[in-house]
């Protein structure tokens, strides 16, 4: 078995996904490589030394220059702010690293261009971490559709939920809170929750064309943690969007972080002139399909699939039918695919060209949003 020497930036809430993942990897997936924890990056010394320590890393970097430099690192795993993907993706292609970086993949699609650029001229092996494409129900999902079980599709519809933003004491910027801060986030929902929702829906149902959407900004200044000053808010804190797909069908999507009660629901459901599917994060171990063709109509009805069996995607993998998994493995899932796809040849997706065409979709919906007018996406049909 060969070693894939991680080196990991950041300490923060998806360094700890993205850290086990690498450590559990190879206890549930059968692979040619294993995850070696090297190092881990990060500008506070002494939460890298704290975190080296829970999880196992080897060394402690506070800048992530060394780790383009080191001779013991095969793949560099960003888990930074997204106003820091460009440069340390850029570097660590231009070293001959593998990447792998949180979404969305920049700020910017021009930011984005420039690292898709920098991957392929490299050669390198490359992964954007939109993990709920390997959540087993949505997998399954793409599965039943590539099958024909839903027939043409019509409609796609999107929501992320949440509420942890409301009350105007909150404060932008700083470790915690950076994703308040648009010059550190470049939005707000649309990239951090709607990303998402339109990788799942590019994922599942194609191409997005065009969009017409509207932003919000609820409470418009916050103390900046920073500074200590009030500065005013960047961010969109709600979007709602309609789209039209490749296929002809519609889409409508929205995000928020002012539904009080929601912590992170996520749900989509595809309406198709066979069937249709539907899916929520609360309850991630279900997939619920309704069967129109080739059933009786006496019984016709939504049934609910318990994704749990070894035949389901992923599921072989873990326990026992019956016994679900949760949030932490769909990083392990998709690590796994990243792996498999770099000793197969055949790579993961989604990959940073992939990610760019999310990158659009969101650069249209802020675009339209400031217009008021249907905008195109420019997406690769």
């Amino acid at each position: 078995m060969k070693d894939l020497r991680v080196g990991l930036i950041g300490c923060g809430f998806m360094g700890r996904t993205h850290s086990n993942a690498h450590r559990r990897l190879n206890n549930f997936f059968k692979l040619g490589h294993r995850s070696v924890l090297k190092a881990i990056c990060d500008t506070n010394a002494a939460k890298a030394s704290a975190f080296a320590e829970t999880w196992g890393y080897e060394r402690v970097e506070t800048d992530w220059r060394k780790l383009m430099e080191a001779g013991d690192i095969d793949l560099v795993d960003i888990c930074v702010p997204n106003f820091a993907h460009k440069e340390i993706a850029i570097a660590a292609a231009k070293a001959g690293k593998m990447v792998i970086c949180e979404k969305p993949l920049a700020l910017n699609v021009a930011e984005a261009r420039e690292m898709v650029d920098a991957v392929e001229a490299a050669g390198v092996p490359n992964l954007v971490m939109f993990n709920y494409r390997r959540v087993p129900a949505i997998t399954l999902a793409r599965q039943l559709i590539d099958k024909g079980r839903i027939g043409r599709p019509f409609h796609f519809r999107a929501v992320f939920l949440q509420d942890w933003t409301i009350s105007a004491d909150v404060p932008q910027g700083g470790d915690a809170l950076w994703r308040l801060d648009v010059k550190a986030a470049g939005s707000g929902v649309t990239g951090d929750l709607l990303a998402h929702n339109i990788d799942c829906a590019l994922y599942l149902n194609g191409p997005i064309t065009r969009v017409v959407a509207r932003t919000e900004t609820f409470v418009k200044e916050r103390v900046h943690q920073l500074t200590g000053k009030v500065e005013p808010v960047g961010i969109d804190d709600a979007c709602i969007f309609i789209a039209e797909f490749a296929n002809g069908s519609l889409g409508v999507f929205e995000s928020t972080r002012y539904a009080r009660g929601h912590k992170a629901l996520k749900t989509f459901e595809i309406n198709g002139a066979d069937g249709s599917l539907a899916f929520n994060l609360e309850e991630m171990e279900y997939l619920d399909y309704f069967q129109y063709a080739g059933s009786d109509s006496d019984t016709r009805g939504w049934r609910r699939i318990h994704v749990t069996n070894s035949e389901h995607p992923y599921m072989d993998k873990y326990w026992v039918p019956g016994l679900v998994i949760g949030y932490e493995h769909s990083f392990l899932n998709t690590l796994a695919d990243f792996v498999a796809g770099i000793e197969s040849g055949s790579p993961a997706q989604p990959n940073f060209r992939t990610a760019l065409q999310t990158q659009k979709v969101c650069e249209a919906v802020l675009q339209s949003a400031k217009t008021g007018q249907w905008t195109e996406t420019g997406v690769e049909l």
